[in-house]
């Protein structure tokens, strides 16, 4: 199953109309088969703008991440009952791609100054093949 984000605005309600639903939006996931990985509070803040939702208007919310697995051909049915719930400001459904973690280096390459380390090196000759593109050629230090 693939890993997904679900960033979550939580209009202004007492802890425990929270907690409340925030067992409904995690049993919801459950309901359709998915596995919660990590729920994150990111707090209690002023909306950038406000937001008229379900004929009620709001100008600060809760911000909540949850983190989970689940298949793909669950989301849509997950993001209309989100979108349902009177609760829920703004739901947002976001693929998360699993993390590539580069060749693992060594003590000894890690040591070394930065010129000199393989990683630096391709950087900066990527680097030198954008500048000679955009037809920059004089180098001189007249332009630094």
């Amino acid at each position: 199953m693939p890993s997904y984000e679900l960033a979550v605005i939580l209009r202004k309600m007492s802890r425990p109309e929270l907690v409340t639903t925030l067992k409904r939006t995690g049993q919801a996931i459950f309901e359709k088969g998915g596995i919660i990985r990590k729920i994150e509070n990111l707090g209690t803040r002023e909306l950038p703008y406000r937001m008229r939702v379900h004929n009620h208007s709001h100008t600060e919310g809760s911000y909540f991440l949850f983190k989970f697995d689940a298949p793909t051909n669950t989301l849509t049915n997950l993001h209309d009952s989100f979108l349902r719930d009177i609760d829920i400001l703004r739901p947002s459904i976001s693929k998360v791609e699993p993390v590539n973690f580069p060749e693992e280096c060594t003590l000894e390459e890690e040591l070394q100054p930065p010129a000199y380390r393989k990683s630096v090196e391709v950087l900066l000759k990527q680097d030198r093949k954008k500048i000679f593109k955009k037809g920059y050629k004089n180098l001189s230090n007249e332009y630094i």
